[in-house]
């Protein structure tokens, strides 16, 4: 990782848009990633239970489930191909990676090169690329995989849930599908770092990002100064070029995803939603765009929007927003900004998500941490525990000392 690190960020950039501080963010989350599975065979550990049968003793030994199957999306690929791969590989499985088709480079080939340069040995990471549509389904039905790990669109991810459980071998889905993940900034948030919290969120990456800060929901009492900080400071951000070490905004991956942000644009418009910042896509890239007035009836304010779009959303008070963060139908990640941290505790612990975040942005991502949500989320947790639970399986292997004494 470390010889290779300039071409990685570089390859980032060439193909997947990305700018060059999320280039390096990626490259550093990736290098983490290798670091904290490299622990883990040394951290999975099996159990003697005890049992009612005299003389019985009762070892539960952990095993690698076999082969893990493994389909990462484009918007990180290289992060998230290797937060599953990595860590099926050091508990003992092999690995089959099929990385999206905008991302061959990053998601596979790169990788599938530095494992093979570390000495892994052939055949135990194998990596095929394809159009989803030819390959997709043999892909996850192949009766050689154990578990399907998958990130990706809520569509798609059910399919492969159906496809897990039906298929001629059952297998263990791992999904991590959509977010809707909200900000909350309530009445005693300091206003500079809810606007610095705000705009990095969102705009990391361009908003493609399952993390990003998909709402902002601003108490009323605070709503219009974080309003005027915020649209100012939007306005100020560089977008274009992502080889320019200043550019905040790159370009969109591809056409089909920067229509559906014009058709959102358009659709929010028509609801009643106030534009306060836009401008024409130039190419493939869109500027930042930031709506007020949205409200539930306004689709930027239900959807996941994967794009340098923000909507931002009045709550009455505190309960108010406190609903609004939780009427919707995923529950990946939130975060909660106040000046009184156990107060943000408090609200923390209401909130439907499996991740949130007090004076931080939704988008904080730790090898080590439980990473994962609630609700129509997905299933199963990245990092830490989650990977021995989902790349390993138990084996119970009881032990009779002596003669056992049988009714008849």
């Amino acid at each position: 990782m470390d010889v290779r690190h300039v071409e990685i960020v570089d390859w980032l950039i060439r193909e997947s848009g990305s700018v060059r501080i999320k280039a390096e963010l990626e490259w550093s989350a990736v290098r983490a990633i290798i670091l904290e599975a490299s622990t883990l065979p040394t951290r999975e550990s099996g159990r003697i239970m005890p049992g009612d049968i005299p003389g019985k003793e009762h070892r539960i030994y952990r095993v690698p489930v076999g082969v893990v199957s493994v389909i990462s999306p484009w918007n990180w690929p290289m992060h998230l191909s290797s937060r599953a791969m990595a860590p099926a590989l050091a508990l003992g499985n092999a690995v089959v990676l099929k990385p999206a088709s905008e991302t061959v480079v990053t998601g596979e080939l790169l990788l599938g090169k530095i494992f093979e340069e570390a000495g892994l040995p052939p055949g135990v990471l194998n990596v095929v690329s394809g159009d989803n549509h030819l390959i997709g389904d043999p892909f996850v039905l192949h009766p050689a995989s154990r578990v399907i790990s998958f990130t990706g669109s809520t569509p798609v991810g059910r399919r492969i849930a159906g496809l897990a459980a039906t298929g001629k071998t059952l297998k263990k889905a791992q999904l991590e599908l959509g977010g809707n993940n909200p900000l909350v900034i309530l009445d005693d948030a300091d206003l500079e770092q809810a606007v610095n919290i705000a705009t990095f969120g969102r705009f990391l990456h361009r908003g493609e990002l399952c993390v990003s800060v998909n709402r902002v929901i601003v108490d009323d009492a605070l709503h219009d100064r974080f309003v005027e900080a915020f649209v100012e400071r939007v306005k100020g951000l560089k977008y274009g070029d992502p080889n320019l070490a200043d550019t905040a905004v790159g370009p969109i991956i591809n056409q089909h995803q920067l229509d559906g942000l014009n058709t959102m644009i358009v659709d929010a418009r028509a609801d009643g939603a106030t534009e306060r910042v836009g401008g024409k896509p130039e190419g493939l890239v869109l500027p930042p765009h930031v709506f007020t007035n949205v409200t539930e009836h306004v689709r930027l304010g239900r959807d996941e929007i994967f794009g340098p779009v923000v909507p931002i959303s009045r709550a009455k008070d505190e309960p108010d927003a406190l609903r609004m963060a939780n009427d919707t139908e995923f529950g990946l990640s939130s975060a909660v900004l106040t000046r009184n941290i156990d107060h943000g505790v408090r609200f923390a612990h209401q909130l439907e998500a499996g991740m949130t975040h007090v004076n931080d942005l939704p988008a904080v991502d730790l090898a080590n941490m439980p990473f994962g949500g609630e609700k129509n989320f997905g299933l199963g947790r990245f990092g830490a525990n989650g990977m021995f639970e989902d790349f390993t399986t138990e084996h119970w292997i009881s032990v009779q000392h002596g003669a056992r004494q049988f009714p008849f």
